[in-house]
């Protein structure tokens, strides 16, 4: 296998994810985790990123027809959707911080309420049980029902059975037993590791490292085994040094490969998608340095509240932060360097805002 440029890595990284368009649960099953995020600018991540990749994507798809798909609201390095046979290698979840009794006996009595009464809007659990507020992660006042919902998902007794103008409704839910042996959980952790890599490749080494550490937001019970699993990825996966970095990719793809050319298609992108997810990655293969600043002060922001990252060709080379006013698209564009002025580009731009438009108007009849 002749060793890989940087131009070929853009272009690999960029083809290997933006796959012929396929079915909802194929391209879950493809991407392997697609990460939510709640915010509607001007649609949520997991939409945004979903109508790249699935025929006929509306937003708000996903939702609507999750409980009729085998995958999970769940975590694995964020918090998303996978596939059930991924969830397992998770489950049974050990969280890191032990509950203490009174904990405990709150968790029993709202698992015996859900097993009594099916699938619960949290509203039902609060009505019942009225746990009242917690101070939360940000040093605020939540409600405690919620709270403790949520924690019981996490914990694998909880699972989301659908959403309710996204609420999550929970049903009760019991893992199967799985292979606890030394040998079983250091397989379990390899499979992670490689789950990862395959979504995100090719990865930078310090990269792979990073997104090993944030497996312990979904196995934290697998962090021994997930330090081996990671050197024995370093050893076992093809890599190549580039420019003074070392890129690691699935072994049996050639990131060298003609295979990978670009297509002609402008494409705005979630801020999570998987072609920018890694900020590292980024600005390794593309120049530039994006950020994501919904949660930055306004007057400290670069590139504005949501902005979508713009591809064209095998190139990120700007951004767009995208409302919609009575059926209307409003984007305001930003570019890292000078703004293509050619006539394929306008046109490709053009089509890129009408597939936009379609995909937030909802389903025909819907």
């Amino acid at each position: 296998m002749a060793e890989p440029t940087l131009d070929d890595l853009r272009r690999y990284a960029v083809a290997r994810t933006l796959f012929k368009a396929t079915t909802l649960p194929g391209a879950i099953r493809r991407l392997g985790f697609v990460q939510a995020d709640p915010i509607r600018a001007p649609a949520r991540a997991q939409d945004l990123t979903l109508r790249h990749r699935v025929k006929d994507y509306h937003a708000g798809d996903l939702e609507r027809r999750y409980a009729r798909l085998a995958i999970e609201e769940d975590c694995l390095v964020n918090y998303g959707f996978l596939p059930r046979e991924h969830l397992a290698l998770m489950h049974p979840r050990e969280a890191k911080r032990a509950w203490d009794a009174e904990t405990q006996r709150k968790a029993a009595e709202v698992l015996a309420f859900v097993h009594e009464h099916g699938r619960v809007h949290p509203r039902q659990v609060e009505a019942h049980f009225a746990h009242g507020r917690v101070t939360n992660y940000w040093g605020g006042s939540s409600n405690a029902t919620t709270h403790l919902l949520d924690d019981m998902h996490y914990r694998g007794m909880l699972r989301v059975a659908r959403r309710d103008s996204g609420t999550r409704i929970y049903e009760a839910v019991a893992h199967a037993p799985c292979d606890d042996s030394p040998a079983g959980r250091a397989q379990r952790a390899a499979a992670l590791v490689e789950l990862v890599l395959r979504k995100y490749a090719p990865l930078p080494a310090s990269s792979l490292t990073y997104l090993v550490r944030l497996l312990s937001y979904g196995a934290p019970h697998l962090g021994p085994q997930m330090q081996a699993a990671l050197q024995k990825a370093r050893e076992q996966f093809p890599s190549s040094r580039i420019e003074g970095t070392t890129w690691y990719w699935p072994a049996e793809e050639n990131p060298a490969s003609r295979r990978h050319a670009p297509d002609d298609a402008v494409r705005l992108l979630a801020p999570f998608d998987p072609v920018v997810w890694d900020r590292r990655r980024f600005e390794l293969l593309w120049g530039w340095r994006y950020t994501f600043e919904a949660y930055v002060p306004a007057p400290k922001r670069r590139l504005g509240y949501y902005a979508l990252p713009l591809l064209w060709h095998d190139r990120v080379i700007g951004w767009a932060n995208v409302s919609a006013r009575d059926g209307l698209l409003q984007p305001v564009f930003g570019y890292a360097g000078r703004k293509p002025r050619d006539a394929a580009f306008r046109a490709a731009l053009d089509d890129e805002l009408e597939r936009m438009t379609r995909f937030l108007s909802g389903p025909a009849g819907g």
